[in-house]
């Protein structure tokens, strides 16, 4: 059993997206594939959880009031 990663980033943190993130089926109103969020982009931490077959720490973020995305620590960094 993995022991569980303390997340980096708190809920509310300002953070911007490192890649490009697509979308990869989660989101049915978007084509399967298409650009959910782009490179750079800005957003806030609204819920901090953890994956639990690897216990690492997933973060929803809301990009726009209506796109909140799921992101890994290695997608995104947060704003200085």
């Amino acid at each position: 059993m993995l022991e569980p990663r303390n997340p980096k980033y708190q809920w509310g943190q300002k953070v911007k997206t490192l890649i490009d993130l697509y979308n990869d089926g989660s989101y049915p109103d978007f084509p399967e594939e298409a650009l959910l969020v782009g490179l750079g982009t800005t957003g806030e931490i609204v819920q901090v959880g953890t994956h639990t077959d690897t216990n690492t720490p997933i973060y929803l973020i809301e990009f726009t009031e209506r796109l909140v995305v799921g992101c890994l620590e290695e997608e995104i960094s947060p704003l200085e």
